[in-house]
């Protein structure tokens, strides 16, 4: 059973990847409730955080329910990082993660995400440091390396184990390929199979159903997989993996009254945490997921992410559950 520090972790466990404007504290709980076994926050800018920068603080609101759960904070200088950390402290987590991996040019430009890639010194540097500064578990999400060239993962890996770090999780690509072409895993078999890695080594990218967590674990022998863009709209995918590791079956895909009502909660418990504007604004996004395959569906989604009242979306999932209530969503042959 792999572990965090001292949080103990279930065979094989489901992550939630930090995702920017879509891991917040709604779609957490939601993920939660359906099978994640950790979760992560939106990332953190150690700067913004240092300034007292309002959306950066707000990304700090963890809740009981969700544990265990990690912040994520990046950056790229040590005294911003280090004094983000007693920030973050303050929350309660129970886990810190660096990004080391994220590929946004504005986050890279600064020599942050997975701009410290270029930097490897920097970034055991700055990891050392941060362990030391805290009692909390530091763990890392990162890259393969800069480009095709520079992929030197294993002893990367290495490295940060040696510094303290508590487990990686890595997105078998490289910052230059952002999110096209397919997600390497190989290359994070490596890391797992050199005899001197005692750490978890998750892996990260294209884990889009059920078939690919199986082979992640049992070919690649990884300790678990990091969930992103497959979650998107759809926090059911969790329950979906663990059923398929304990049966080898699909389990029937959730029906449109499930759908209606984890969107309704979402879009609410979206509006309660951030607003009225804000929460119908960053809800959108997962609805393409949430109703995805039901055909003729296009007047009810572009009401959804068009309109900016919420009673409007209420309204429209009303709409939707009269119309569709009896549709028959296809389970897929294992």
């Amino acid at each position: 059973m792999p572990k965090i520090g001292d949080i103990e972790l279930p065979d094989f466990p489901l992550l939630l990847a930090p995702m920017e404007d879509v891991s917040d504290p709604p779609f957490r709980a939601l993920c939660k409730e359906q099978g994640a076994d950790v979760v992560f926050t939106e990332f953190i800018s150690s700067e913004g955080l240092i300034r007292d920068a309002a959306k950066s603080v707000m990304k700090l609101d963890i809740y009981e329910k969700e544990r265990p759960v990690g912040i994520q904070i990046f950056g790229a200088n040590l005294d911003s990082m280090l004094q983000s950390v007693e920030i973050v402290e303050k929350s309660n987590p129970d886990i810190i993660d660096i990004n080391f991996g994220c590929p946004v040019k504005k986050v890279v430009s600064k020599g942050a995400g997975a701009g410290i890639l270029k930097d490897i010194d920097l970034m055991v540097s700055l990891t050392d440091a941060m362990v030391k500064h805290t009692k909390l578990p530091i763990t890392v999400k990162t890259r393969l390396g800069w480009d095709e060239d520079s992929i030197k993962i294993v002893e990367v890996a290495e490295r940060l184990q040696d510094v303290g770090c508590k487990a990686i999780s890595i997105h078998g690509r490289t910052r230059a390929q952002m999110y096209k072409g397919y997600a390497k895993w190989e290359p994070i078999a490596e890391v797992k199979n050199n005899p001197r890695m005692h750490i978890p080594v998750f892996g990260n990218g294209d884990v889009d159903s059920p078939e690919a967590a199986v082979r992640m674990r049992d070919e690649y022998g990884l300790d678990g997989a990091m969930i992103g863009r497959a979650s998107i709209g759809y926090p059911w995918f969790f329950r979906e993996v663990k059923h398929y590791f304990k049966t080898g079956e699909h389990l029937a895909p959730p029906t449109i009254q499930e759908r209606v009502e984890a969107a309704r909660r979402h879009l609410q418990m979206s509006i309660d945490w951030k607003g009225e504007k804000l929460g119908v604004f960053e809800t959108r996004r997962h609805y393409t997921n949430y109703f995805k395959g039901i055909p003729n569906f296009k007047e009810y989604r572009m009401k959804m992410v068009t309109s900016d009242d919420a009673v409007d979306v209420f309204d429209a999932f009303d709409e939707v559950l009269e119309k569709f209530g009896n549709y028959q969503f296809e389970l897929q042959a294992p």
